[in-house]
This record gives structure tokens, sequence and C-alpha cells, in this order.
């Protein structure tokens, strides 16, 4: 392959990967500030929909195209700065696949308050607390990566 297909895959990974994140965040914020079951239910839904498709392609895609874009350019996967990114890649990881699952069940969750014709239930507080904290670090992590991908930085490591 290519280093200019290799290239193209890994940056339009990482806009996905960043793309799909802002966006799930601000869709999620905003359809939870309604209060309304029905609408966070279906918000929710769009959003596990998107993360299934974008965000674990984008996933898996990411670390296959870095270490072939690696080999082609003839960086060292060892890399002080490659490391680091692994690393924000790892922790990033760590704080997504717990929001995965969070999302799935604040989906669940509010349809059944929608169903019920009743509020959301303060299980449903708790988690969209834990989902909403979880964004923080994840997001930054991946601009971390975004950065050491531009700048390359020499880290020793």
């Amino acid at each position: 392959m290519s280093y200019e297909l290799l290239l193209f895959l890994h940056v339009i990974g990482a806009c996905i990967l960043l793309g799909t994140g802002a966006g799930i965040a601000f869709f999620m914020v905003i359809s939870n500030r309604s209060q309304q079951p029905g609408l966070i239910a279906h918000t929710a839904g769009i959003v596990v929909l998107a993360d299934t498709i974008f965000t674990a392609t984008a996933v898996v895609a990411q670390p296959i195209t870095g270490v072939l874009l690696a080999r082609v350019v003839g960086w060292p996967v060892f890399e002080g700065w490659i490391l680091a990114a692994l690393g924000l890649y790892v922790l990033t990881g760590a704080f997504w696949l717990p929001v995965v699952w969070i999302q799935v069940r604040l989906r669940r969750l509010a349809a059944e308050a929608a169903r019920q014709g009743q509020g959301l239930p303060a299980q449903y507080h708790h988690l969209y607390r834990i989902w909403f904290a979880c964004g923080f670090p994840a997001f930054a992590a991946v601009l971390g990566i975004v950065w050491l991908m531009i700048a390359r930085p020499d880290l020793p490591f």
C-alpha cells in the first residue's frame, strides 16, 4: 500500500474518531438537557448506531494504518511519540468501552421511561454523570494523539 493511501486512511480515521466523538457528545448532551425520555431514547439509539458503524470501524483501522504507515516511512514503532500516542489510544479505549455500554443503558432507561410515561429514573441520571465525566479524558486523549501525529516531538522513552 502506498504512503499516500495509508496517510489518507489514517488521517480520515483520526477525523472520524474526533468528529464522531464530538458529535455524539453534543447530541447526547443536548437531548439530555430536554429531559424528554422519548427524545433521549431516540438520540441515544442514533448515537449507539454511530458508535457501532463509525467509531468502532475507526478504532480498528487506526492502529493497523498507523503501524503500516510507520513501516512505510521507516519510523520505529518504539519511537517516543508513537509510544505516547499508543498509550493515549489505550487510555481513550479504557474510557470509550464503558461509555458505549452506558449509552446502551441510557437508551434503554429512557425508552422504558417514555413507554411508561414517567420521568427519567435516578439510575439514568447516575449513569449520565459517569458518561459525561468519561468524555473529557477520552476526548483530551484523542486531541493529544492528533497533536502527536502532527508534531512528532522527540520524546525520550
